[in-house]
Parts: C-alpha cells; sequence; structure tokens
C-alpha cells in the first residue's frame, strides 16, 4: 500500500528535476533578465507547479478541472520600457511542447507601462477557448497571418491576434504589430511597452497536462 501511494503520488507531480520550481500561486523567479511566474489567478483553479532550469529552459505541471473560465497564465517575462517610436527591434522565438488535449492557448502577453493595453498573440490553441471582443479582420504582420479581435475585459483594451494555424515553434517581429495598432488602426498612441510575456492561458487540465518552452527570447533594442 505505501508503495501503491508512493507511485500515485509521484504520477501527480512534475517528472521534471529542476533548478526551481514553485506551487505557490503566485510563485516566481528571476533569470537573466527574465521573471517567470506561476500565476494561478482564476476561479475554481485546481493545482499548478512550475519548474525552470532558466528563463528560457522552463515548463508547468497543471490539473485544472474542466470547467469554463481561465484558470491560470503561468509565463515568462521581460520587461522592454521604450515608447514605441523608440523601438528599433522588438523581436521574439520561441519553441513549445504542449498537449493534444485541455483547454489552452500559447500566448504573448504584451503591456504598455500603464497596463491601459494588452496584446495577445496566440500562436496555438486547443480546445474550447476564444478571444474577447469582436472580429477586425485578418493581417499578415510579423511573419504570421492572423485573425484580430479587439475588447475590453472591464479594466483595460485587449487586442488579440489569433494565429491562422497552430505553431510549436518560429519567431515574431512584435515591431509591426505594434506599429500597426497605433499607425493603422489608430487604437493607442505612442505609448511605453513595458512587459512582454509569453506563456500558457490554461482553462483546463484535468488530470494533469505538461506543458514545456524548450527554447525562447525576446530581442528589444
Amino acid at each position: 500500500m505505501i508503495a501503491l501511494l508512493a507511485l500515485i503520488g509521484f504520477a501527480a507531480a512534475p517528472a521534471q528535476a529542476a533548478t526551481w520550481s514553485s506551487s505557490d500561486q503566485w510563485g516566481t523567479w528571476s533569470n537573466g533578465g527574465y521573471t517567470l511566474y506561476n500565476n494561478i489567478w482564476g476561479s475554481g483553479a485546481g493545482s499548478q507547479t512550475i519548474w525552470a532550469n532558466s528563463y528560457s529552459d522552463w515548463g508547468v505541471w497543471a490539473d485544472h478541472p474542466n470547467t469554463g473560465g481561465i484558470k491560470s497564465y503561468p509565463n515568462v517575462k521581460k520587461v522592454v520600457g521604450r515608447k514605441i517610436s523608440a523601438i528599433s527591434t522588438l523581436t521574439s522565438s520561441y519553441n513549445v511542447t504542449v498537449p493534444s488535449s485541455g483547454a489552452y492557448n500559447t500566448s504573448y502577453d504584451i503591456w504598455d507601462t500603464n497596463y491601459d493595453y494588452e496584446i495577445m498573440l496566440w500562436v496555438n490553441k486547443t480546445g474550447p477557448v476564444g478571444p474577447l471582443g469582436t472580429a477586425q479582420g485578418d493581417v499578415a504582420l510579423g511573419g504570421h497571418t492572423w485573425s484580430v479581435y479587439k475588447g475590453s475585459n472591464g479594466a483595460n483594451e485587449v487586442f488579440s491576434f489569433i494565429r491562422a494555424s497552430n505553431s510549436t515553434s518560429g519567431s515574431v517581429d512584435i515591431k509591426p504589430i505594434v506599429n500597426w495598432i497605433k499607425n493603422t488602426k489608430g487604437w493607442f498612441g505612442d505609448v511605453t511597452i513595458g512587459d512582454v510575456q509569453f506563456g500558457y492561458e490554461i482553462t483546463s487540465s484535468s488530470g494533469g497536462l505538461d506543458f514545456r518552452t524548450n527554447s525562447f527570447g525576446v530581442n528589444a533594442s
């Protein structure tokens, strides 16, 4: 019986032996100019553990019930701190391994420093998940084709870009995207870009699912 309980306990925990890990709701770790967040914020959330060897090698084991509503957004963040007009380069690359079940999206979450505007770039999604707001059409920007949505969560404006097809690796040129919002659509002015986050917005992962970031980085100048 003891051996069986030990086996069950092992199966319910992340398999990785990492430099850092946390099951705390707001667990954080700084590494190489980036910050990782466990970030369990939604109601009805289950258990979740984030682990990392570095800002570019990290993952999450999450067991959230199969109910509606976002439960968490475990992520890694780099702060840019430049006005759009002062940014010459803002690019990022990603490589992830994600489950084929559950309900989630893998996304960038980009904020201005006042947290008035939120830009989400969904590079993949699985299950019954969708963006806020109303459809604004399709656009090719930053090396990808996106379906664009504009809405509000009551606290800030949200501009969501949903990639036309799922991707688990690639690069994104973020500067043309923020320029398009500012110059072509006029949805905001010359705001200062603050956080560039990347992670997994999880609605459900019943039974426990693994999300892994194999490599990641942001280049800003």
